[in-house]
């Protein structure tokens, strides 16, 4: 029984309970034999950190300024590995996923309002991938975007089945459209002919970007795009598919193998957004086209830039099967968050359906009224809704996994602690700049 002085009750039955501890591991043998069983779920995490919202401020950084903006990339992505790595900490060493940490650490008046504000944020997760995914169809196939949004229900019925003979399968569509998604950008990459010494002194930090007023507000939307509160309740829930030992050695074990899973994937995040900079420097950027943002804009403009029809359905290939990976990790997201919150047992395709019918509904309504210009407002408004979500999901992890009372032996490191408060403290702060700065924007 996961059961310690410092929760007020007993685990329960596990979020995801149909595939926890499904997946064995290893207990002996070399270290990477031991690794291979851990690795999946941080690529399921990793593509938070690469849906159509980073893709809009990656393009929009990269055409405006350049490479300049690669070192906010870079620092994005270490605050995120940390973040990650403390909620496979909690899920290890505790046997809960935040939302059930959550409940069990908090009174009702407080674990409520969370739970209401983590819904809310799955919802506008879900419909940013919701719109992508319709834009990536309607770019590819022609298909009207109204009915790319309803398409996209169909990813409900992929998961349901694909859970059905395993986990393992989930992952492995996720890793494989990831695979697709990074020989497209390479491609890309390869036609564009970037300054390659351009793009390592990307990677170096420029006091530019604090003095530059529109670099640092652009700066401050990689990293608000980066950091996803949905991210948190995914990791700390399925990192439990694996089937480890009950000891200490063996969950610290654990915990480290979950650590380089997510390490490794978070990287894999951080070339496909440095990709995406990239390309839109290497050819907007270069020729003075300094403020393309959109999606659709990119796939009409990039073909004559890199003169090759095969660029634009690349793009578009990239950003479908993005979009296909987000929807189905938000869904996920959706019922680690539901009964880790309220312990509301029902039918696996009940849940699916209710958290996608709440994405699509505004998404399908918006698109049909107002046409592609609607869905671009409503991609921002739901960054604004993850702006406003994030202290709640962040705040909770490094206090639970600071607490002796809740990780017994397996607390995180004072060190860890530390730079994850720092990590939260910058976050927060990034974060409601871009809300002031968007209302102040909208009521201007």
């Amino acid at each position: 029984m996961h059961y310690g002085v410092g929760w007020r009750r007993d685990r329960g039955r596990p979020s995801l309970s149909e595939v926890f501890g499904s997946i064995a591991t290893r207990p002996s043998g070399p270290i990477w034999k031991k690794l291979v069983a851990f690795l999946g779920p941080g690529y399921l995490v990793a593509t938070g950190y690469m849906d159509p919202g980073n893709w809009a401020t990656s393009l929009a950084g990269g055409s405006k300024f350049g490479y300049a903006l690669l070192t906010i990339a870079l620092l994005s992505n270490v605050m995120a590995i940390l973040l990650q790595a403390l909620c496979a900490r909690l899920g290890i060493a505790t046997g809960r996923d935040l939302a059930q940490a959550c409940r069990d650490a908090f009174p009702r008046v407080i674990s409520f309002p969370l739970w209401l504000l983590a819904e809310l944020s799955i919802c506008a997760t879900d419909l940013a991938e919701v719109i992508g995914t319709a834009i990536g169809l309607n770019l590819l196939f022609g298909i009207p975007l109204e009915i790319g949004v309803l398409i996209t229900a169909a990813d409900v019925f992929l998961i349901l089945w694909l859970q059905n003979i395993g986990f393992r399968w989930i992952e492995a569509l996720i890793v494989a459209l990831l695979g697709v998604i990074t020989v497209s950008f390479t491609v890309q990459i390869l036609l564009a002919d970037p300054q390659w010494g351009a793009v390592v002194r990307g990677f170096a930090p420029t006091t530019e970007i604090v003095t530059n007023p529109d670099m640092l507000y652009l700066a401050l939307g990689i990293l608000g795009a980066t950091v996803m509160p949905h991210n948190l309740y995914l990791h700390s829930g399925v990192v439990q598919t694996r089937r480890f030992g009950e000891s200490l050695g063996d969950k610290r074990e654990a915990i480290n193998l979950a650590t380089i899973d997510s390490t490794i994937a978070l990287m894999f995040a951080l070339l496909i957004n440095a990709s995406i900079l990239i390309l839109a420097a290497a050819t907007f950027n270069k020729v003075g086209q300094t403020n393309v943002s959109e999606l659709g804009e990119v796939h009409s403009l990039i073909a004559p830039l890199l003169g090759s029809a095969m660029a634009p359905t690349l793009f578009g290939i990239a950003l479908l099967c993005c979009g296909i990976n987000s929807t189905v990790t938000a869904t996920l997201s959706g019922q680690i968050v539901m009964e880790g919150f309220l312990d509301i047992r029902l039918p696996a395709w009940a849940r699916r359906m209710i958290t996608r019918g709440i994405a699509i509904v505004p998404a399908a309504a918006v698109t049909i009224w107002y046409g592609e210009g609607g869905t671009a407002k409503l991609l921002i408004l739901s960054q604004v809704l993850l702006s406003l979500q994030l202290p709640f999901a962040i705040v909770p992890l490094v206090m639970f996994t600071a607490d002796r009372n809740k990780m017994g032996a397996l607390i995180a490191p004072r060190w860890v602690t530390l730079l994850a408060a720092i990590t939260a403290i910058t976050v927060i702060v990034l974060n409601v700049k871009l809300l002031v700065d968007f209302a102040i924007g909208s009521g201007s």
